[in-house]
């Protein structure tokens, strides 16, 4: 294979987890000559910790093209988004290692789609069994209040992994949406119903301040509810417990309507406003790095438009403009 030509690297190791062997375009994905990956630890190359390195050797060594996502601390000390597939090559544990940043830099729209398309299948059926089981041990009555905790953790982290695939899939689409008149405050009211459960976990509502008699926008209702759903909530992380994240609807330009979401603890400086909506980049989108970019090709698929200013003292406010 070429590992050029897809920015893929493949790392060999032995059993006592060393380097035996570093191939491809290990200076794009690992930010290291392959020369020098060579004979080093296994988690100094991939930039994680020992235990994470142990996990992937066993996975790797149980020969089933099992595929992992996880960030390496790499070069400067900048976290980096990695897809791992490991497997047992020549009697040797072996990862082919991308980078997803450099993967999705100019990447064409068909590229894209394949691309969210695959990430999103084999994530989805794994994440459904864990999710089933979770569900599953949380009925039984007779678990302690520690262990009830635990599982509703885990039953909200496995919601969490799920709006992370739809922002990977809907960042990729490109398929025609399809349009259909909608009430904007009944949009508003849909998103926060699909993170109505974290929202209460951390008491915090959302307020809407509509501007009377809106006209209807023209929207793929399916498509921005669970992206506008994760950029609220991710407005709601930043705040403190009993706050209040704001939405304003408005009248915009040649009949159009306007969301205003005011992010009070953000932060924009001018340097960030080139890599605001590019996947893996944004500061602001706390826990999930996709979600301000899939909300913007999102809109702009449906006649919209996203933009984001800093408001005066300290916070941002983004601008959802819809099509009329």
């Amino acid at each position: 294979m070429n590992h050029h030509l897809f920015q893929a690297a493949q790392l060999s190791w032995s059993p006592n987890l060393r380097v035996t062997r570093a191939e491809g375009d290990c200076e794009t994905v690992l930010h290291r000559p392959a020369s020098e990956l060579k004979d080093r630890p296994l988690h100094v190359a991939l930039g994680i910790s020992v235990e994470k390195a142990h996990a992937l050797d066993a996975l790797a060594r149980r020969d089933a093209r099992a595929v992992e996502f996880l960030y390496g601390q790499l070069g400067s000390g900048d976290l980096v988004p990695l897809r791992l597939t490991l497997a047992m090559d020549e009697g040797e544990a072996t990862a082919g290692v991308m980078e997803l940043r450099a993967l999705l830099d100019g990447a064409p729209p068909v590229q894209l789609s394949g691309l969210a398309s695959q990430l999103s299948h084999e994530l989805r059926n794994p994440l459904s069994s864990v999710k089933m089981a979770v569900q599953t041990l949380a009925r039984n009555t007779g678990l302690s209040e520690r262990d009830q905790r635990r599982l509703t953790i885990a039953n909200r982290e496995v919601r969490t992994l799920e709006r992370m695939l739809w922002m990977v899939s809907e960042y990729g689409r490109d398929s025609l949406p399809n349009l259909e008149q909608h009430p904007p405050r009944s949009l508003v009211q849909e998103a926060v119903a699909m993170v109505a459960q974290e929202l209460t976990e951390r008491r915090v509502e959302v307020r809407v301040d509509e501007t009377p008699d809106l006209p209807r926008v023209r929207v793929d209702a399916g498509r921005l509810r669970p992206v506008l759903a994760q950029v609220l909530l991710n407005v709601a992380m930043g705040l403190t417990e009993g706050g209040n994240v704001e939405v304003a609807l408005r009248p915009g330009p040649e009949g159009r309507v306007q969301l205003l979401l005011n992010d009070p603890a953000g932060e924009l400086t001018e340097e960030e406003r080139a890599s605001l909506f590019e996947p893996f980049e944004c500061r602001l989108a706390r826990g999930a790095g996709l979600s301000l970019a899939a909300l913007r090709s999102v809109l702009l698929h449906q006649g919209g438009e996203l933009c984001a200013e800093p408001l005066p003292g300290a916070g941002v406010v983004f601008t959802l403009t819809f099509a009329a």
